[in-house]
C-alpha cells in the first residue's frame, strides 16, 4: 500500500513546500528542520499500522487504560542525506534501534551511474519492523540495493519505506524489488524524472541542502 500524504489537505503540505522553496532552501537549518517535522509526521501516520495491546499507566488518581507498543520498530536510514528525517523519525519512535547504512552514485563520464554501497551498522532484524528512510527517491536503485544488503542482517517481519518525495517511476521500481506486503509513507509522488534521474519539480539534492555542497 502506498500512502501518499500529499493527498490529503494538511499542514504537512506547508513542510513540503518549503523544503521544495528555492528561496527557504538556503537556510540549511530551516531545511533540516522541516525535514525533521517531514519524518515526525510521516512516523506518526506510520505508528497507526503498528501492534498494540491494553496496558495500565498509574496516575496520581486512578488507573487509566491505553494501548502501548508491542514493541519499537528499527529505523534504518542512508547516510548523509537521510540523517534529518531519520531524526524525525527517532523523535516519534524514541526507544527504537538504528541502522546506518552508506549508497552513494559514482557518476562515469557518460552520464550513467552506479549505486555502491561501502558502510552499514546495524542489530539484527530477525522478526522485527523495518522503517527504512531516503528523503529522495529518484530511480529507487539506492533503496533496493540498501534493501538486499541489509538483509544479512536478518529477515523482518515488516518493512515499511518512508521517504519526503518520491518520483512515480521509483515507487513503481521498488514494489517490484520489496516483498508484496511492504508499505509506502510518501510525502509527495512527482511524474517526472529526467535522463539523469533527478526529480522534477523535486527538489535538489536534500544532502547538499542539509549539511553543504560535497566535491
Amino acid at each position: 500500500m502506498v500512502h501518499n500524504l500529499s493527498e490529503h489537505n494538511s499542514i504537512f503540505s506547508h513542510f513540503i513546500a518549503e523544503i521544495r522553496d528555492v528561496n527557504i532552501q538556503k537556510d540549511a537549518m530551516r531545511f533540516r528542520r522541516n525535514m525533521e517535522r517531514i519524518g515526525e509526521i510521516l512516523g506518526y501516520e506510520l505508528s497507526k499500522e503498528l501492534d498494540y495491546s491494553k496496558s495500565e499507566v498509574t496516575t496520581p488518581l486512578g488507573i487509566a487504560q491505553t494501548e502501548l507498543l508491542n514493541e519499537q520498530p528499527v529505523i534504518a536510514s542512508i547516510l548523509r542525506a537521510g540523517l534529518p528525517l531519520h531524526q524525525g523519525l527517532l523523535n516519534v519512535f524514541d526507544k527504537a534501534e538504528n541502522s546506518f547504512i552508506s549508497a552513494y552514485r559514482k557518476h562515469h563520464k557518460n552520464g550513467e551511474f552506479e549505486i555502491h554501497v561501502e558502510y552499514m551498522a546495524s542489530p539484527d532484524l530477525t522478526g522485527k519492523t523495518l522503517i527504512l528512510a531516503d528523503p529522495m527517491l529518484a530511480t529507487g536503485s539506492s533503496m533496493a540495493l540498501v534493501y538486499q544488503s541489509i538483509l544479512q542482517m536478518g529477515i523482518p517481519k515488516k518493512i515499511h519505506i518512508v521517504s519526503a518525495i518520491a518520483s512515480a517511476e521509483a515507487v513503481d521500481f521498488i514494489k517490484s524489488k520489496l516483498p508484496q506486503k511492504t508499505e509506502y509513507w510518501i510525502g509527495a509522488i512527482d511524474a517526472e524524472l529526467t535522463a539523469q534521474s533527478y526529480i522534477v519539480p523535486g527538489l535538489g539534492d536534500a544532502g547538499d541542502l542539509s549539511f553543504g555542497p560535497k566535491s
